[in-house]
């Protein structure tokens, strides 16, 4: 008997870990609430600056603009409750990072070309595929929940348990650790269950 032995997951497709919701970037000109959200700045053709937070409208002669504020400054002001430095952006320079809908994961690689009249966000990447994870954004899946607003403070290492894993921080201690110096409270996640942003 040369029979092959049957695969015993062909069906059950639902027992991989399932991507978080992709991020997709809309203009801040639309219906959209803005304040402490993500937001990136720039110009069709030119390029786009993220790792900005915003706040409410603001309308001046006729004009909107979007207060905009680095991402480290923003989360300063709201855990010390201090007033800092906002730059005032045209509403039409501002685009907003929104959480999408569930869509199936693709598995295309290589060269992705994108168009320059709008800022992309590429589909959330498993951290086991990525070169790098410490700083960045990760979302930590546990079942079909999203854990989001949390960076990798390590690279991938084995853990106790033997899982490979990375240290994740909420941001706002990955931010505190910066202007404070006080070392985050992190959590091992086997990488299994974390995505990059």
């Amino acid at each position: 008997m040369t029979e092959p032995l049957p695969d015993p997951f062909a069906d059950q497709p639902d027992w991989a870990p399932q991507p978080p919701r992709p991020i997709e970037i809309v203009p801040a000109a639309g219906r959209v609430e803005l304040r402490g959200r993500r937001v990136l700045v720039g110009l069709p053709g030119l390029g786009w600056r993220a790792d900005l937070r915003a706040d409410d409208r603001v309308v001046q002669n006729s004009r909107t603009y979007v207060p905009v504020i680095p991402e480290h400054e923003w989360y300063r002001a709201e855990a010390d409750q201090v007033e800092v430095f906002a730059p005032l952006v045209p509403v039409e320079r501002v685009w907003v990072e929104t959480v999408g809908r569930a869509t199936t994961p693709t598995t295309e690689s290589g060269l992705r070309l994108v168009s320059l009249d709008a800022p992309a966000h590429p589909a959330p990447t498993p951290v086991f595929e990525a070169d790098a994870v410490t700083g960045r954004r990760v979302v930590h899946m546990v079942g079909s929940v999203e854990h989001r607003d949390l960076r990798a403070v390590t690279e991938t290492y084995s853990g106790a348990e033997g899982d490979i894993c990375v240290r994740v921080t909420p941001e706002v201690e990955w931010y505190r650790w910066a202007w404070r110096g006080q070392a985050p409270t992190t959590l091992e996640v086997p990488v299994h269950m974390l995505w990059v942003e």
